[in-house]
């Protein structure tokens, strides 16, 4: 698997979501153009949720797990069809298992450190968290010493509003939450939210 087949680098981070509310949802984000979906583990049915829209999503399409912490939750995702996980940090054993099982890995870093010993412990890419503590001063110089093929993706506060601002500090992807989903939010706002967001990565 190439994270880079995966277009646009922007993942629907779906905390909350539930196994009734998962077929809409995905369905919604499909069609406005994500290709990526996240399924944070620390709230109820978040497997069940992975399951069902691995079952649904068109080609080209990628869900799997956010607050992938254990080995055990590395195989649990796989196990309902994930091929990616998202981690809010960095740890070896569980980014080694999920390479040694075929699937994508974006660990969690904060630190220069972090990221090499990430991209070296072959991580696809490194999610850059929390992005809003940390800032896109921040990131413009950790790109500076990251090897050029390095893929680095904000989150945390990242919306339409302030991609472009990302987008020149080096940001390659972004992982977004609250500004696109909540639990209950009707669909069609849901959809007018989704297409702001993807309209302003293509105008970065």
């Amino acid at each position: 698997m190439n994270i880079d087949d995966y277009q646009p680098p922007l993942v629907a981070i779906l905390r909350g979501l539930s196994p009734a509310e998962a077929p809409a949802v995905a369905a919604a984000l499909f069609a406005s153009g994500f290709r990526i979906l996240e399924v944070p583990l620390n709230r109820p049915g978040a497997l069940e949720c992975i399951g069902i829209i691995n079952g649904i999503k068109p080609p080209g399409a990628l869900v799997g797990g956010g607050t992938v912490l254990s080995r055990q939750d590395v195989e649990a995702v796989f196990g309902q069809g994930g091929r990616i996980l998202i981690a809010p940090n960095f740890n070896p054993d569980v980014v080694g298992l999920a390479k040694s099982m075929g699937m994508l890995a974006v660990p969690g870093v904060a630190t220069p450190t972090e990221a090499l010993a990430a991209l070296a412990a072959g991580a696809d890419a490194v999610k850059w968290f929390p992005a809003e503590a940390l800032g896109p001063t921040g990131l413009r110089s950790v790109k500076t010493i990251l090897p050029s093929t390095a893929r680095v993706w904000p989150v945390g506060g990242i919306g339409a509003g302030n991609l472009g601002d990302w987008r020149r500090a080096g940001a390659d992807g972004f992982g977004i939450g609250g500004r696109l989903y909540e639990p209950g939010l009707p669909m069609a706002e849901l959809e007018g939210r989704a297409k702001e967001i993807l309209a302003a990565w293509h105008a970065s």
